[in-house]
């Protein structure tokens, strides 16, 4: 009998039915992606045989790489997900897709789903392994791709204009100090500074709004960490990436589909004090965890870290005040903002620049309390355009002096540099910051003139 030209959509449609109705389908979800392409190319040529029918080369390879998506990947958005100039996914409804692109939000086009049917199928099988649902008595989700990718999911009837999803896409390679530098989120200045605290085991708290690289910088900011110490990280969904050999990396639960079985953050961090860290990072504070991760920054876990929302470092202030009083434990504000003043040390702000860039917009230090307030000072304060330019006029030099005095009462002296240590850097010193006490830039804008005669 003579081969026909096929009908590509019908072909597709029968080749995702079998596959989905195979009894191996488990064991092709957790195959390789070339695996998975062969599988789908045998199968969809056992079809063409059964039907005498022909597809081109090109025709055949669309369809299994769009079968191979549909089945196991993520389906239309799969290839926006491959894309590494593409941070973020959100998908409103079946024929509304957007990306955010190099800090900029774009919409796709000629990107549809099939129907709403096929948005929800894929959240379905994005929250299913974890546990989780998502139905009418639950609409809504917080979830994780195994690469780390957050995801969240709303559905109607909360959602007016269809299943909606947002993917927030995990970077494949962790940054470090010097891109941050390359693309203008944080001068060298101010990496060298961060890089002392981390090393002198200074609290510090990144503050910023929504997408604005807290977690990112938080990244960065723990490669300064001796790799001699034991971490702790906890988190809501596991993003930090540490290079450091002794990590023990946390995370929490949502609870179950009968409501049971929760963890919050909290609890964790509770647990966390008992496991002999030497350091805690919190991937995010947002309710009572606030007052625990404060007392165990005040209990001998110097250098603990961790990430807020907040609209400027004043502000992260007011919301650590109100988080700690979502708390069970009943205290007055007074000793709220006591907490506050003894835990946090430093303050590290990142906004989203108009042109889409992230960046850090000030570095302020915390000054312990000052008439019944929790007393904060910029070390870096922002400049016309939200970055913050590395001349004196931005920065306070009796603040940077000041901080440089706690630098070094923490033991973080590096060798070599005698005298006062950025001295050296103001005077136009270079090199790669690399953990060891070397710089990433130049000119320290500051004048810290007591370090030195402190160190002897």
């Amino acid at each position: 009998m003579m081969a026909i030209p096929a009908d590509s959509e019908r072909i597709r449609d029968k080749v995702r039915e079998r596959l989905l109705a195979d009894a191996e389908d488990e064991r092709l979800h957790r195959a390789s992606a070339p695996v998975r392409r062969l599988r789908v190319r045998e199968v969809a040529l056992r079809i063409l045989r059964e039907e005498h029918a022909i597809l081109s080369s090109s025709a055949l390879t669309d369809l299994v790489n769009q079968v191979s998506d549909e089945v196991v990947g993520l389906g239309p958005i799969e290839r926006l997900l491959r894309d590494p100039e593409v941070s973020e996914v959100m998908v409103n409804g079946a024929d509304d897709v957007y990306v955010e692109r190099k800090g900029r939000i774009e919409r796709v086009e000629g990107l549809f789903f099939e129907g709403e049917e096929q948005v929800l199928h894929l959240i379905e099988r994005i929250v299913a392994p974890l546990g989780l649902r998502v139905d009418e008595s639950s609409p809504f989700v917080d979830a994780r791709l195994s690469d780390g990718s957050r995801v969240n999911a709303i559905i109607p009837p909360l959602s007016l204009c269809g299943p909606v999803m947002t993917v927030r896409k995990f970077t494949v390679r962790a940054l470090t100090p010097e891109d941050l530098v390359a693309s203008g989120t944080a001068t060298g200045e101010m990496l060298d500074v961060l890089a002392r605290c981390v090393r002198a085991r200074m609290n510090v708290i990144v503050s910023g709004g929504t997408g604005s690289g807290k977690t990112t910088l938080l990244n960065v900011l723990s490669s300064f960490i001796s790799p001699s110490e034991r971490l702790i990280t906890i988190e809501d969904a596991a993003e930090l990436r540490l290079s450091q050999p002794h990590v023990i990396s946390l995370e929490s639960r949502p609870p179950n589909v009968e409501g049971l079985g929760e963890v919050t953050v909290r609890a964790l961090v509770r647990n966390a004090l008992r496991m002999r860290p030497d350091r805690i990072l919190v991937g995010e504070v947002r309710g009572g965890e606030a007052l625990d991760m404060l007392q165990a920054m005040n209990t001998g876990h110097e250098g603990s870290m961790s990430t807020a929302h907040a609209n400027s470092p004043g502000d992260l202030l007011s919301r650590l005040e109100t988080m700690a009083m979502m708390s069970d434990v009943e205290l007055p504000v007074s000793h709220v903002r006591e907490q506050i003043a003894a835990a946090v040390d430093v303050v590290v702000h990142m906004s989203r620049l108009a042109d889409g860039r992230r960046a850090v917009t000030s570095v302020a230090c915390i000054e312990g309390m000052r008439d019944g307030a929790v007393g904060i000072a910029d070390v870096f304060a922002p400049g016309r355009d939200g970055a913050v330019p590395p001349d004196r006029s931005s920065t306070s030099d009796a603040m940077a002096d000041r901080l440089a005095d706690r630098i070094a009462l923490r033991g973080e002296v590096p060798n070599g540099l005698p005298g006062s240590v950025f001295d050296d850097y103001r005077d136009g010193d270079t090199g790669a910051l690399d953990g060891t006490g070397s710089s990433i830039g130049r000119g320290w804008p500051g004048s810290i003139r007591r370090l030195g005669s402190l160190a002897e």
